[in-house]
């Protein structure tokens, strides 16, 4: 009997032993990063937690920092909590006055929910086509052949702000830059189909811009460049004025190219298209698109609905979110928290709701400021200790395997990860489940890494302001990651 009781003290005091050693390994590496040059030039801040509470390893934890887009996993963390992740969102169509022998002596209404994958290019959304095959369903279904009236682009579902004043203007115009709205499009976006001159210098020509904003302005100054020299453009717009101003190069070896801009004023866009889509198929309306916010439109229960048209369930949305690090999903959801809790779809709402909700899962605010949802601001600062904390009350709700599963892996094709750890065994890498973040002199990693018996650890590493390449950052962090594997 004390033979085997020696015999089992010795096996569990070895097996300490090695768990000590590995969490003193995760310790001595960041001890020795933190005395790099690239890194002790830099602002960096790193927690690793195990599912007990324990420390494992830490380096400036308490200290806020710049996120970027690890910012989405509380932004979408906080949405399947609020809303749940069979949520569904709705865009409704319908309309005022009456039908009299097949004309609609009155307006169409186009109502939106906040749908950010209303007639999406990703394939959770229905492409416009189908989409408007469906609503012009309805339509002949209600015996509406013709249209006495105008048709109302009604985004009036969230508050009329389409971006959050943290942005940087350079961010307002690219695709990644395009900001929510009550009826969103195309995911807020504008393809701009470009002809570039043969000689340098020539002008480029729009050959097709989709969608159509009503209205809309476009100030071209875009000329062809020397061969092999690129697409080097930039596109300034806003929600202040129906202008977008185009300006760069495109080299002159393209025959034709693609620009995929930020659009500010998708509801427009959506009534426009469909009503382009209604003209061909000899349903006519009143010529001018009208916006329910510019003049005393009925109410949701004043109008008839023909038509509701549901998205995806929540869990698949925020799927897309963070495997592929979609800015305008991550805004629309933290919006829609906002909604949800406090009743008004707004930034400041947003944030408020927010604290609340993290305040309800018991999860302290110390080391946390959240100004938008995808973490383009650099107005966000989160400390690794409150990134773990999260991660951690995360687990204790009942979307948390949606949540979980939404998370890359390293080398997870298709996603921000698929380059990370590429020398490392795939059995091995996979057991992380994280969301990258850059912006300019700012990269940043967090989330689980996955163990036996269902035990999780939860880490992030967060490094700003260095004046190194991402690249050379990338080394330092990819290393601290091999070390986070081997715990």
């Amino acid at each position: 009997m004390k033979q085997k009781f020696g015999f089992l003290t010795l096996f569990l005091s070895f097996t300490l032993s090695l768990q000590l050693n590995a969490q003193n390994n995760i310790q001595r590496y960041l001890d020795k990063l933190s005395q790099d040059s690239l890194f002790r030039n830099s602002v960096t801040a790193v927690k690793v937690m195990d599912s007990q509470g324990n420390s494992i390893a830490t380096l400036n934890p308490e200290m806020p920092l710049l996120t970027a887009s690890t910012m989405k996993t509380i932004t979408t963390g906080l949405a399947l909590v609020v809303l749940g992740e069979e949520y569904r969102f709705s865009t409704k169509l319908g309309y005022s006055g009456f039908i009299d022998n097949g004309t609609l002596y009155g307006d169409l209404y186009i109502v939106g929910g906040a749908d950010p994958t209303l007639a999406s290019p990703d394939s959770l959304g229905m492409a416009a086509d189908s989409l408007f095959g469906t609503w012009k369903k309805s339509l002949e279904e209600a015996g509406i052949t013709r249209i006495n009236g105008h048709i109302i682009a009604d985004d009036r579902y969230f508050e009329h702000e389409i971006v959050p004043s943290s942005w940087a203007w350079s961010n307002l115009g690219p695709y990644y830059g395009s900001g929510p709205s009550g009826l969103s499009f195309y995911e807020n976006l504008t393809d701009f189909k470009l002809i570039p001159g043969k000689n340098i210098g020539d002008d480029v020509h729009i050959k097709e811009i989709y969608p159509a904003v009503p209205g809309m302005a476009y100030i071209n100054t875009l000329t062809t460049g020397g061969i092999h020299t690129g697409r080097r453009y930039n596109y300034r717009t806003s929600d202040i004025s129906k202008t977008g101003v185009l300006r760069g190069t495109i080299s002159s070896d393209y025959d034709s190219t693609t620009l995929t801009l930020s659009n500010k004023f998708p509801h427009l866009s959506c009534a426009s298209e469909f009503k382009s889509y209604l003209d061909k198929k000899g349903i006519y309306s009143r010529s001018e698109i009208l916006e329910a916010s510019g003049f005393n439109s009925p109410e949701l229960s004043e109008l008839t609905i023909i038509n509701e048209t549901l998205s995806k369930p929540l869990k698949y949305i925020v799927n897309v979110t963070n495997r592929i690090s979609n800015n305008f999903y991550a805004e629309t959801l933290f919006k829609m928290i906002g909604k949800k809790v406090t009743g008004t779809a707004s930034y400041d709402s947003a944030a408020v709701a927010a604290k609340r909700v993290l305040k309800e899962m018991g999860v302290s605010l110390n080391g946390y400021t959240q100004e938008d949802g995808s973490g383009l601001s650099r107005q966000n600062y989160v400390s690794p200790q409150f990134f773990c904390n999260f991660y951690s009350a995360m687990t204790l709700t009942p979307v948390f395997e949606s949540f979980f599963r939404s998370l890359p892996y390293p080398g997870q094709e298709g996603t921000t990860l698929e380059n990370v750890l590429k020398e490392v065994n795939p059995s091995k890498k996979q057991a992380i489940h994280a969301k990258s973040g850059s912006l300019s002199n700012v990269r940043c990693y967090a989330g689980y890494v996955e163990k036996k018996k269902g035990n999780h650890l939860y880490f992030a590493i967060l490094s700003n302001n260095f004046s190194a390449k991402t690249s050379e950052m990338q080394i330092g962090i990819e290393e601290f990651m091999k070390e986070l594997i081997k715990y």
